[in-house]
C-alpha cells in the first residue's frame, strides 16, 4: 500500500459505492480506462485482488471491502478536519448530505433555502427516498441526518422530534362527506380507499389505526407517492389518508374530512446513527432546524387553518 495515492482511493471508493467503474467515472468526470488504471494501479499495491466480475456484475473481494470500509473512514476523518479548520477561521464551509423520506419533500427544501443563505459556504446534497431505502443508507452511514416520520426500532439510533406530522383524511373537494361533522370512523368502510404501497410508514400508522378501530376499508388503488394519490383523489377515485403537509402547495384542491380518531398524531425527526459523531456542518443544521420549524409551522399556519378548520384535534 506504500505507492497507493489518495486520488486512486477516491477512485476506489466511487467504483465500490457504485459497483460499477462506469458510474464512478460520470461522479468523478474521469474516462473509464482512467478508473480502470487506477484501480489497476491499486491492486497492485495491495497485492490481492478488489474487484471480482461475476456475469456483469462487479463485486468486492474481501480484501476490496475492508479497503472501502477503510476509505469511508480515511474521507471521513479528512472532511472532518476540512470542516474544523473552516470552524476555527470563523467559517462555516464543507458537505451536508441529508436523506430524507418522500413526504419531506414538501417543506424541508424550504428550511433549506435560508440556510443556505446563512452559510453559502456550505453545499448540500439532497437524497429523497421511501422509509424502506432510508433504512438502507443510515445503515451504510452514507449521509449525515436523516428526516423520518417513524423512527426504526431495529436500529440503534440517536433521534429528535422537530415538527408535528399529523396524518388527514382527505377526500376530493365536493365529496359528499366534506361537509359533516365528527364522522365515525367506521363510515370510512363505505368509500374507496387509496393507499401508500406496503412498507410506507404512513400506511402503517394508518392500518394500525384501522386494526385498533376494528375498521375495514376498500383499497380500490395502491400508489407509491403522495403525489400520484392527490391526482387520483382529485379525480374522484377515492379518498385517502396523507401527511397535512402535503396541502401546503394546493389546499383549495380537496376536502379535509373531519373523522373520529383523526388526524393521527405523528412527527418528523432527525436521525442519525447511534455513536456516529456529527460533522461541525451537520451540527449546524441540527441546531438551525430545530428553530426554524417552530418558524415554518408560524408562517404556515395561516395557508392551511381556513382548509384545516373542519378538523377536530
Amino acid at each position: 500500500m506504500k505507492q497507493a495515492t489518495l486520488h486512486q482511493l477516491k477512485v476506489f471508493e466511487a467504483a465500490a459505492r457504485h459497483s460499477s467503474f462506469t458510474r464512478a467515472a460520470e461522479e468523478l468526470f474521469l474516462t473509464q480506462p482512467t478508473v480502470s488504471m487506477q484501480i489497476k494501479q491499486l491492486t497492485k499495491s495491495v497485492g490481492l485482488p478488489l474487484f471480482e466480475q461475476v456475469g456483469k456484475r462487479l463485486y468486492l473481494t474481501e480484501a476490496g471491502r475492508e479497503l472501502f470500509a477503510t476509505c469511508r473512514q480515511i474521507f471521513g476523518n479528512i472532511a472532518q478536519y476540512e470542516m474544523k479548520v473552516a470552524d476555527l477561521k470563523g467559517l462555516k464551509q464543507g458537505q451536508l448530505r441529508l436523506a430524507v423520506i418522500t413526504t419531506a419533500k414538501y417543506f424541508i427544501p424550504r428550511l433549506l433555502g435560508p440556510f443556505c443563505e446563512l452559510y453559502p459556504g456550505i453545499d448540500i446534497s439532497l437524497q429523497v427516498t421511501n422509509h424502506e431505502q432510508i433504512l438502507e443508507r443510515m445503515s451504510q452511514n452514507l449521509d449525515d441526518l436523516y428526516i423520518m416520520s417513524q423512527v426504526p426500532d431495529n436500529m440503534d439510533v440517536n433521534c429528535e422530534a422537530f415538527l408535528e406530522n399529523p396524518l388527514i383524511v382527505f377526500a376530493p373537494v365536493n365529496h359528499p362527506l366534506s361537509k359533516e361533522k365528527n364522522i365515525p370512523i367506521q363510515r370510512l368502510s363505505n368509500e374507496p380507499f387509496i393507499m401508500r404501497e406496503p412498507g410506507s410508514g404512513t400506511r402503517r400508522a394508518v392500518q394500525s389505526l384501522f386494526e385498533e378501530q376494528g375498521v375495514t376499508v376498500k383499497v380500490k388503488l395502491e400508489l407509491g407517492s403522495n403525489e400520484a394519490i392527490k391526482q387520483a383523489i382529485a379525480g374522484g377515485l377515492g379518498i385517502s389518508v396523507l401527511s397535512r403537509h402535503t396541502l401546503l402547495l394546493d389546499a383549495s384542491d380537496f376536502s379535509i374530512l373531519d373523522v373520529q380518531h383523526f388526524p393521527i398524531q405523528r412527527h418528523w425527526y432527525m436521525v442519525y446513527p447511534g455513536g456516529k459523531q456529527l460533522s461541525i456542518v451537520a451540527r449546524t443544521y441540527y441546531d438551525y432546524l430545530l428553530t426554524a420549524a417552530r418558524n415554518f409551522v408560524d408562517q404556515n399556519t395561516d395557508t392551511l387553518s381556513s382548509t384545516l378548520e373542519p378538523i377536530s384535534e
